[in-house]
């Protein structure tokens, strides 16, 4: 008898591998209620007053283990998609577990925050707007903002936990999990455990660039569990599948403590509610001690930074920071802009000095013979500064915000105008020499003097130009791709210095950006504590490997393997690049 049109689609579908069998896992002990183990509770609130998600309104859960204590912090664990992880009938169980686990030892006393996502009601005849995929699939620190800012103080109204980063995790599914992931990765400061299930590491929102922000950027300290299954979502979006291996790639490649869970599961959490006493043992294993940032094991770490050493402050409490520059003495000099000061760094580099007064100071820049050169953007001026105290207005008349000098002339950016300006020793009115980027800003030569890098602020590029006998720049092309948050509308690109051997680091919001000469990032560096993005950058230092950077209020430096090369000093033939 013949198959029927419904069978054989069903028969192929069977070869094909796309239906199988019902998903089914042992049950847990550590699921199922035990008798002597203290129970804790859960309570059910509303929060309708966030500034970071304006108009949302949300339900969030708080459990608090029965061994709480009033008088010792707690620590914390976030759950995104709350509501699911303390429901009756949960196949997630968040209070049993939790309830075994703290009372075995295997965790400390946890309070659980589980919180769901936002929405903002539409009103009558129309559809709410819900903020799940906002909120949980965008790469950036917008969500990690919201629970530092807004929900962790709601849980400190009634409860008493721990600021230690150490003692905080976060944990979701599907988009919830990516979620936590970028919490941990963006604010390292608060949270260093993560517990992901069928993660949304996919072209959503950007998710897909974070195995590649994993390989590229300084490590940070947080551990992670991933979950998934092989018959995850394969969509308009991406491979579910292959994105949580690629994590896993990338975590390993660059060293993290990282575990994993692979079954043949769908996108649901039966798997994931599995393991996850499991994850949580592993999770939280010897959470008496910190949890580190990984060095060793990073090749482009090592041949670039030198492990232990940090950021140090330099100098605080300016307005604003900018435009470091070394001279020909060894010198660091750079701009507090909005007070029109610069500075000097005193000789044990751990303090600054005020040098000298100077209106509209935006960028320096040293010549040959220890002259110091400075844009004054506001009072569109290039001002030069002799040994002796002179200054002399080379320019007027043009907005200069940052500035390279060349042995025959200045090449200045301002935000005025799209272009690049160059005004040749000795004369007095600048020429329009190029133009490219939306907004040119930082500038550096190459060791070579042949080539001009410029940052473009609101651009995803540096753009390279090469520098013709008559000063002009040629053939520019947007060159050097920079990263940024997904939802960032500018990289927050600025200031940038070069090294010996053809590299390019760039000051932006995501730290200094470390170009190879073909114009791509292999590094990314760390920022300080509290340090929302860089504005600009120098190697200088006896052997010209000390980095230093400006931002914000503050100047910090680090020794790094990283020489540098400063325009004045005579040019180097960099050695050909891997192309």
């Amino acid at each position: 008898m013949p198959l029927s049109i419904r069978s054989l689609a069903l028969a192929f579908l069977l070869i094909s591998g796309v239906v199988h069998a019902e998903e089914t896992y042992p049950v847990h002990p550590d699921t199922q209620v035990k008798d002597g183990v203290p129970r804790g509770k859960v309570t059910a609130h509303q929060f309708s007053d966030s500034k970071v998600f304006p108009g949302t309104q949300r339900d969030y859960f708080l459990y608090v283990p029965a061994q709480y204590d009033p008088m010792k912090p707690a620590a914390l664990m976030v759950f995104q998609d709350g509501q699911k992880y303390v429901r009756e009938n949960s196949t997630w169980r968040v209070p049993t577990v939790f309830d075994n686990l703290i009372h075995e030892g295997a965790m400390p006393v946890t309070i659980a925050l589980c919180i769901n996502p936002g929405v903002v009601p539409g009103g009558d005849q129309a559809q709410n707007r819900f903020n799940r995929s906002f909120e949980y699939d965008t790469v950036s620190d917008r969500y990690a903002s919201f629970l530092v800012d807004e929900m962790i103080p709601e849980v400190r109204k009634r409860y008493n936990i721990t600021d230690d980063p150490n003692m905080r995790a976060i944990g979701g599914s599907s988009s919830g999990a990516i979620a936590a992931f970028g919490v941990a990765w963006h604010r390292p400061d608060q949270f260093r455990r993560v517990f992901s299930t069928v993660g949304t590491y996919v072209g959503l929102r950007g998710g897909n660039e974070y195995p590649t922000l994993v390989r590229k950027s300084e490590p940070k300290p947080i551990r992670v569990f991933l979950q998934d299954g092989r018959n995850d979502l394969n969509i308009y979006g991406g491979s579910w599948w292959h994105a949580n291996t690629s994590m896993l790639s990338a975590l390993r490649w660059a060293g993290y403590q990282v575990n994993h869970a692979w079954g043949d599961g769908g996108h649901n959490g039966k798997h994931g509610s599995a393991i996850m006493p499991d994850a949580m043992r592993w999770l939280w294993q010897d959470f008496e001690k910190p949890i580190e940032a990984p060095f060793g094991d990073h090749p482009e770490l090592t041949a670039r930074l030198i492990e232990g050493e940090g950021w140090q402050l330099v100098s605080t409490g300016h307005r604003y920071t900018e435009g470091p520059a070394v001279s020909p003495e060894g010198g660091v000099f750079f701009v507090d802009g909005p007070k029109g000061e610069i500075w000097k760094v005193d000789a044990d580099a751990s303090s600054a000095t005020k040098f000298l007064d100077m209106p509209s100071v935006s960028a320096l820049m040293f010549d040959a013979k220890g002259r110091l050169y400075c844009a004054r953007n506001k009072a569109k001026t290039l001002t030069r500064v002799d040994a002796d105290g002179t200054q002399t207005d080379l320019m007027t008349g043009k907005s200069c915000n940052d500035l390279v000098v060349l042995d025959h002339g200045v090449y200045f950016t301002g935000p005025d105008e799209q272009a690049i300006w160059y005004l040749p020793h000795g004369a007095d009115k600048p020429i329009k020499a190029g133009t490219g980027p939306e907004k040119p800003n930082g500038l550096i030569v190459t060791p070579d003097r042949r080539f001009l890098l410029v940052v473009d602020s609101l651009g995803r590029y540096v753009w390279s130009y090469l520098i013709g006998a008559d000063g002009m720049l040629r053939f520019g092309q947007p060159y050097g791709y920079l990263h940024s948050s997904q939802d960032e509308v500018r990289t927050a690109g600025d200031g940038c210095t070069m090294a010996e051997d053809g590299s390019l680091l760039v000051a932006t919001k995501l730290g200094i950006q470390i170009f190879d000469q073909p114009g791509r990032v292999h590094l990314i560096t760390s920022r300080p504590t509290g340090v929302q993005r860089f504005s600009n950058c120098v190697l200088a230092g006896p052997e010209m490997t000390t980095l230093y950077v400006t931002c914000g209020k503050h100047v910090y430096r680090r020794e790094t393997k990283i020489k540098g090369i400063a325009p004045w000093q005579p040019a180097v033939k960099p050695e050909k690049p891997r192309l």
